[in-house]
């Protein structure tokens, strides 16, 4: 495949070439060419999109060793066509895999790391490396990897002979036969693959390391290469912005800031869970005391409060049920006792009212889809 216009000039844009075949692909056509500069899906890097005469090029794929344009309509055999990519989601793919390849190699060579999995999306690159490496570690890999961008370094593609790749130290996920393409990028990473690249690094742009998740016995990293970086920093740059205005706070200080409003809220959520704890005491008090069953229905309270409020009643009842409506319809509800199982009381409710929930002996909790008048009229005979 090495004659292809796309390995001859990757920054080839647009060609023109003879349509060979053409044939029905499920909704789209499987259309191949004299000579292409779209580049079919392979190692990591997205099949190129584009257009053949105007007709779009929806994907780009290897098969059976020819160059398959799935086309959004059929183009007759024979037929003479102008193609022309959708350069800037190609230059991003370059840029991408170029960026990822420095990133490894030098993960590679500073800790030993092996790439394992590559995936290129439509705003990140996901990389995948065996062993873990600490932020430190992270940190250093993506600072040589942007010393080795900066440094604008001829990216090398070469076919070396047998003898030359026995020789030759370069990354690979597979063993490799026949003639194989070797691909210098950064001065920092030597590497067997069949992508394209851009062909300086310093074409790549800034690399910034974003999630880092463990995976596998390694760690999963997701990368933002060059305008993915861009528009990344510009997402982030936009959050900051609008969270300074909403907490009065320069931007290097609104981290502090989100501290202190984090230190607030915990203070005023203990405050409201003593004002509640008070006012569910003082309801209790105009309920009857040392009584069978209570229950009572009370709006606006989260699931923590009605179990709260349902124990505080059960101090002066057998058991005691708390009710309160739901948003999306029918009630949520905490059934308490401090000396009965309440779970067979929660089986009759459920059965009954069409809800669902259960618990341990001394509390359940669930949600019930009836009315208020049906909730009503079941608690009054509920024993």
């Amino acid at each position: 495949m090495q004659d292809t216009l796309y390995y001859q000039d990757p920054y080839l844009q647009s060609f023109d070439a003879i349509v060979t075949g053409c044939s029905p692909a499920g909704t789209q056509y499987a259309v191949t060419l004299s000579d292409t500069a779209f580049y079919p899906e392979g190692g990591g890097q997205p099949g190129d999109t584009g257009t053949l005469n105007g007709i779009a090029v929806c994907d780009t794929r290897q098969q059976d060793g020819q160059i398959i344009h799935l086309c959004a309509s059929s183009i007759p055999v024979g037929t003479a066509v102008h193609g022309v990519l959708d350069w800037a989601r190609r230059f991003r793919h370059m840029q991408c895999h170029t960026g990822e390849h420095i990133f490894s190699g030098i993960a590679h060579a500073l800790y030993g790391c092996n790439n394992v999995g590559f995936h290129m999306s439509r705003d990140c690159v996901t990389i995948d490396f065996d062993r873990p490496l600490t932020a430190e570690q992270l940190a250093e890999v993506e600072r040589q990897t942007n010393e080795a961008v900066f440094a604008d370094i001829p990216t090398v593609v070469s076919y070396p002979d047998a003898d030359t790749l026995r020789r030759l130290d370069y990354r690979s996920k597979k063993e490799l036969t026949g003639q194989v393409r070797i691909v210098q990028a950064g001065g920092r990473d030597v590497c067997a693959c069949c992508g394209l690249h851009v062909t300086r690094s310093g074409a790549v742009g800034c690399i910034k390391v974003g999630t880092q998740t463990p995976h596998r016995g390694g760690v999963r990293l997701t990368l933002f290469i060059g305008w993915d970086a861009v528009r990344d920093y510009d997402g982030k740059q936009k959050s900051v912005t609008a969270i300074s205005h909403t907490l009065s706070a320069k931007p290097h200080e609104i981290a502090q800031a989100v501290e202190k409003m984090a230190e607030r809220n915990d203070q005023y959520k203990a405050q409201v869970i003593a004002l509640h704890e008070q006012i569910f005491r003082l309801k209790a008090q105009l309920l009857p005391q040392n009584t069978q069953r209570l229950w009572v229905i009370q709006p606006g309270l989260s699931p923590v409060e009605i179990r709260r409020f349902a124990d505080i009643l059960a101090e002066q009842a057998q058991w005691a049920a708390v009710f309160t409506p739901s948003e999306s319809g029918g009630f949520q509800y905490a059934i308490c006792s401090h000396s009965l199982d309440v779970r067979p009381l929660c089986q009759s409710l459920n059965a009954a009212l069409d809800g669902h929930g259960g618990g341990k002996a001394a509390v359940t909790q669930g949600a019930v889809q009836t009315t208020q008048a049906a909730l009503e009229q079941f608690c009054s005979a509920w024993t």
